[in-house]
């Protein structure tokens, strides 16, 4: 019993890291914690040293607090959480409101391009579906749309901030995979696309299919002169246009590096939010509370995924893993099926953050000896499987029980959208983002092709 209690010590104790996740205790304690208790039963059972301990002190302040590249990081949060008080996203929504009023679920599909646009300009997911459900949400209530409708379009269109750039979970990956954050920027864009892409269709289609999920507008509401359109396109269109390519363009360019273009943002935001005077004393309060708390969730989870990853292997975890998939001789298609799903299922029940800070370690050494032929050359391997990654964890904002956008969209929308309406909305847009992934496993080029046109 004691030898298979050594052996298999790393499986145990990634096993009781997923029975205390769900004991709603927060998720850094228990990372750091499984990590003490089991790096003293390594220790116990000969197969640990004390002295290893130290190790993550160095591993903790070079991977998070000395790290430049995680800079960008409260800068992005930063950047996001002062957009959402400048109005920007209430001009854009009206705006695109109008423009696509004579087209059939016009106001559906401009929540998908609001949702689009915001996404390269903030990338924070709470922000951006509580305001996109607080401007939307009542109006498309109002013109009779399906509450199922509503609540997935909404859902869906404010989490692709977590795979269109400049996304915080792309830096993170970055770091832990030790990649380009750039490439991978590169990377994600047409895969964003895609998946908004995809959105529009559907509610296009399904608007045309069945006219009384999403009524048009009167053909006498919103008319406009041409100089007043000219105005409100203006307006509305340009101040997100200006941050976007100062941000992305900055990078795509090579004028800046992310953490840099980050920065650029956030003093952006903050010029975009005095101009439309609502940048005050209270609001900037309350935007420094938010980006605290936040950040100190992130690195919270950082430090305690640092302390498991690193046990974990000392533990042999890693060989482990590699071995028991080996084992199974199903190929390299055949790994990146099973890590894919098991990945989607995790994220029915966890965040973002603890997914890749758990697994992105464990994996990484897997996914770089796969041998995909002509396919994806080995050099790009990693990159296809991050952004691969990235577009799967797009589910796990939305799927019950945990997708946190479901909570976020529950709490800003009117009572009468319940969580019934939002659960169903939601399940065509899950199988929309599973097509944009197998089409991203079959047609690699989707992720690669930018990056190789950029750095050439």
């Amino acid at each position: 019993m004691i030898d298979f209690v050594t052996e298999y010590l790393a499986i145990i104790m990634f096993a009781v890291l997923a029975a205390l996740l769900f004991t709603g205790f927060p998720v850094g304690y228990v990372l750091g914690g499984v990590s003490l208790i089991f790096g003293l039963i390594g220790y116990g059972l000969d197969v640990f040293s004390l002295i290893e301990f130290s190790n993550l002190i160095p591993r903790i302040w070079g991977g998070a607090a000395e790290n430049l590249v995680l800079v960008a990081v409260p800068m992005f949060i930063f950047m996001g959480i002062v957009l959402e008080k400048s109005g920007v996203a209430e001009d854009l929504l009206r705006c695109m409101q109008i423009l696509l009023r004579r087209v059939p679920g016009g106001l559906a599909m401009a929540v998908v391009l609001m949702g689009t646009i915001m996404a390269a300009s903030t990338g924070i997911i709470g922000a951006s579906v509580i305001m996109i459900t607080m401007l939307a949400m009542p109006v498309m209530i109002e013109r009779g749309y399906a509450r199922t409708l509503s609540a997935g379009t909404i859902a869906a269109s404010g989490t692709l901030g977590i795979l269109i750039p400049p996304s915080i979970m792309l830096v993170i990956m970055a770091d832990l995979l030790g990649i380009s954050v750039g490439t991978l920027f590169y990377g994600a864009m047409v895969p964003g696309l895609l998946l908004s892409g995809l959105y529009l269709l559907y509610v296009f289609l399904l608007s045309r299919l069945k006219p009384a999920l999403a009524p048009p507008l009167p053909a006498d509401q919103f008319l406009l002169s041409r100089g007043e359109l000219a105005r409100m396109v203006l307006k509305s269109f340009v101040p997100p246009a200006i941050l976007v390519t100062l941000v992305l363009g900055s990078i795509f360019f090579g004028f800046a590096t992310p953490t840099e273009a980050a920065g650029v943002g956030a003093l952006g935001a903050v010029i975009l939010a005095i101009a439309n005077r609502r940048l005050d004393r209270q609001a900037t309060r309350e935007v420094i509370d938010s980006v605290a708390k936040t950040l100190g969730m992130v690195f919270l989870v950082f430090i305690g995924a640092t302390a498991f990853s690193y046990v974990f292997r000392s533990l042999g975890g890693d060989d482990i893993v590699v071995d028991a998939l080996r084992s199974l001789d199903v190929g390299p298609w055949g790994i990146l099926l099973i890590l894919m799903g098991i990945i989607f299922l995790l994220g029915f029940f966890f965040d973002w953050v603890e997914i890749i800070l758990i697994l992105m370690p464990v994996f990484a050494p897997i996914v770089k000896i796969l041998d995909f032929g002509d396919h994806v050359p080995s050099s790009e391997v990693i990159y296809w499987f991050a952004l691969l990654v990235a577009v799967n964890l797009q589910n796990s904002f939305l799927t019950p029980p945990f997708g946190f956008a479901l909570f976020y969209l529950k709490g800003a929308a009117p009572p009468s959208v319940t969580i019934g309406h939002i659960y169903r909305g939601i399940i065509p847009f899950v199988m929309l983002q599973v097509i944009g992934l197998l089409l991203i496993i079959g047609f690699p080029d989707l992720a690669l092709w930018l990056p190789r046109l950029m750095l050439e």
